[in-house]
């Protein structure tokens, strides 16, 4: 289920809601009651290559020239 990420324009506190995608524009409550919040745009950040395999073969290193370093250039 996707988090959003809050913050409360009374007390300044930012908190996350969980919920389904169909509920992404409703308001939220601060966790101290306030209701004057604004949604804040998270970042996601991928690293790695998380066991995804290229689609194309990968050049092996050494390289120089459009063959790869083989001399033909």
């Amino acid at each position: 289920m996707p988090r959003y990420e809050f913050r409360c324009r009374a007390c300044g506190a930012t908190f996350e809601v969980s919920r389904p995608m169909s509920e992404a524009a409703a308001p939220a409550s601060c966790p101290d009651g306030h209701g004057d919040t604004v949604k804040l745009l998270s970042t996601v950040a991928v690293t790695g290559r998380g066991g995804v395999t290229p689609s194309a073969p990968v050049a092996p290193a050494g390289g120089g020239g459009c063959c790869g370093g083989g001399g033909c250039c």
